[in-house]
């Protein structure tokens, strides 16, 4: 049963984000009302560093309990279209401290102006400036949420057709996996998401593909072959639009050998754990987030 805190936000979500056509919204007002909403400056024990070298560009939040070496590669979500570093300061800042490490958040190019591969090309090239800055593949762990968490398989199934060093895990929140969008929940769940509705997910995918193949793994990962891809935690809300998608992965981790758990809430919005500070579902997540990325830092330490 979700929390009260949890109730009125679905309310306030299905009053002031799914009454409005999101797929007809100019990307820029999107853009803009996202970052409005996130914190301007870290809490104590954070420190926020921006980054703008060369084709790699983001956000350090540093956290002064963090362990030697620990790094999360933050990918964020917003359909590939708007979401930024900023946009998800409240989770990145808080996962960091939770997890005693230190986190980068990669301001990727969106669509429609750069499409896709761009975003995947801009993760790649950002996991190598970390490998090339002497940052052990051991000591990191991808997340991303929706259209971040298919972007962090994306980048995962890169690094490893590449024959880079994997990282040590992955943390997936609501991950949008199926650009041709098959899943069931797209249907039966139209009603119940606060957030979506199908024609968003829809019309949204085209400006990212922008004519590419749905199907095309690096676009869906629900297409690709999956063998030898790190530990995953995978969260997703069971009323969420997106949750055949977090169903049908975690079913395909196992089916390929990966190391897979996965966490359903009832009830929540969409990337729930956003919502950290405000909803203790959202301190929860974090927190069995947390727990997950230190027992992989430790794994490879072992």
């Amino acid at each position: 049963m979700p929390s009260l805190k949890a109730i009125l936000l679905n309310w306030t979500l299905k009053w002031t984000v799914k009454r409005h056509p999101l797929h007809l919204t100019d990307p820029e007002k999107l853009r803009v009302g996202t970052d409005r909403m996130a914190p301007d400056e870290p809490p104590e024990g954070v420190t926020l560093e921006k980054v703008d070298d060369g084709a790699v560009k983001g956000e350090w939040h540093k956290s002064d309990n963090a362990e030697s070496g620990n790094l999360i590669f933050y990918l964020h979500g917003g359909g590939y279209i708007f979401g930024s570093p900023k946009s998800h300061r409240a989770l990145t800042f808080a996962l960091g401290r939770a997890s005693k490490a230190n986190v980068f958040s990669l301001n990727y190019r969106l669509a429609p102006e750069h499409p896709f591969p761009a975003a995947v090309d801009d993760a790649l090239a950002a996991y190598r400036w970390l490998l090339d800055q002497g940052r052990d593949p051991a000591r990191i762990v991808v997340g991303g949420d929706s259209a971040g968490g298919g972007l962090a398989l994306a980048l995962l199934l890169s690094i490893r057709d590449h024959g880079l060093p994997l990282p040590s895990g992955a943390v997936l929140y609501s991950p949008w996996t199926d650009l041709a969008a098959t899943g069931p929940s797209l249907s039966f769940n139209e009603k119940s998401d606060v957030m979506f509705k199908k024609i968003y997910i829809e019309e949204g995918a085209k400006k990212y593909l922008a004519g590419a193949n749905p199907e095309a793994p690096l676009a869906s990962p629900h297409y690709a072959d999956l063998v030898g891809l790190p530990p995953t935690l995978t969260f997703a809300s069971d009323k969420e639009i997106l949750y055949s998608d977090a169903v049908r992965l975690n079913e395909r981790l196992a089916a390929a050998g990966v190391e897979t758990e996965f966490v359903v809430e009832k009830g929540l919005a969409h990337v729930w754990p956003v919502f950290v500070g405000k909803l203790p579902e959202a301190e929860r997540s974090v927190h069995q987030s947390a727990d997950f990325i230190k027992q992989r830092f430790d794994a490879k330490a072992a």
